[in-house]
């Protein structure tokens, strides 16, 4: 799943366009489809909580996905509404004109995501990958920093036998022993680490940096504003009761249980990978430096690294449409 298929954008448009001619929903009737990945974040607990229901009176069908590519065909098909990817895919699907916004940067990746090599596997800076067989989703923010790291070494990709695997796939691969090394986030992050050595190259330190994001079918943000605005707004005030007090977020806390129980992810490595984000306020979020200017910047910046390494076709001329400020400063107005 290396690409998107055009294919598919190209049936989601005219779904999407379709979609279009349909009146303002009422909210009492609204149903909305979201797409969440289990990534260790804040918004977990307000999901486990029922607060998304409560704030936008919606009724949610919340769909586990495995990597951002999966969630991004979701989205092309008009099966999900609101969506949880990676700067990667979010590069890659708004290269191919995908009517989608981008909401709420989730916050710029860390030590939540890692290389880790297999023990005995001879793998001791990303140079010794030549050769090896290394599993990584596709198309994600990992398959972005496992080639970034690549091109820092000087390690030609044909070099390595890169292979696209979702993260479950890369945790059974790896209890057989079928790879050397693997990039990855929680649950299967916490699962290979144990039996392997985590690489703590600085990716964004080389000029390649990656965050996470939640988008919108744009037909969708059109059709239901105030939905939108309220997503945002409970999904940053989890942002900032966990930015207040961080320490509170601790292995005993009730958050750190609420986290663990959606994500799969376990108990004790909770509050580790909260602290493998660099978590945004609104306040930062509406500003230059995300929604505001900076996010567009990066998402351009990413496509043109995709495009090097030719897994997408084109860089567009101007990626400001992808990205909208408006909900979360609707959310700041509204507080």
């Amino acid at each position: 799943m290396s690409t998107i298929s055009r294919r598919i954008v190209l049936l989601s448009s005219a779904a999407l366009a379709g979609a279009a001619f349909l009146g303002p929903a009422d909210a009492r009737d609204l149903k909305i489809t979201i797409g969440y990945q289990t990534v260790v974040e804040p918004s977990k607990v307000p999901q486990a909580d029922g607060a998304y229901e409560s704030a936008t009176k919606a009724t949610i069908d919340w769909r586990k996905f495995d990597s951002g590519a999966d969630v991004i065909a979701a989205i092309a098909s008009g099966s999900v509404d609101i969506g949880y990817v990676g700067s990667s895919p979010l590069a890659a699907a708004a290269s191919r004109e995908l009517p989608i916004q981008t909401i709420f940067v989730v916050g710029l990746i860390g030590e939540s995501e890692a290389l880790v090599a297999r023990n005995g596997a001879g793998i001791e800076k990303a140079a010794d990958l030549a050769g090896k067989k290394v599993a990584v989703p596709f198309v994600s923010t990992t398959h972005y920093s496992l080639l970034a790291a690549l091109k820092h070494e000087g390690v030609d990709p044909k070099w390595v036998d890169i292979l696209n695997l979702r993260p479950p796939e890369i945790a059974a691969a790896w209890a057989r022993g079928d790879i050397d090394a693997a990039y990855v986030w929680d649950p299967a992050l916490g699962q290979i680490k144990t039996t392997g050595k985590v690489d703590s190259s600085q990716v964004a330190a080389w000029g390649a940096p990656t965050f996470d994001a939640w988008i919108v079918r744009t037909d969708f943000a059109e059709r239901n504003p105030e939905a939108v605005r309220d997503f945002v707004k409970v999904t940053g005030a989890a942002y900032a009761e966990f930015l207040a007090k961080p320490d509170a977020w601790s292995v005993t806390s009730p958050q750190a249980a609420k986290i663990a129980t959606i994500t799969g992810a376990k108990l004790e490595d909770v509050p580790q990978l909260l602290r493998g984000y660099v978590f945004p306020t609104l306040e930062e979020q509406a500003s230059d430096k995300f929604l505001g200017g900076g996010t567009v910047k990066a998402v351009e910046a990413t496509s043109a690294f995709l495009k090097e390494q030719g897994k997408i076709d084109a860089v567009l001329p101007d990626y400001s449409e992808y990205v909208s400020s408006k909900y979360v400063s609707e959310a700041l107005a509204s507080n």
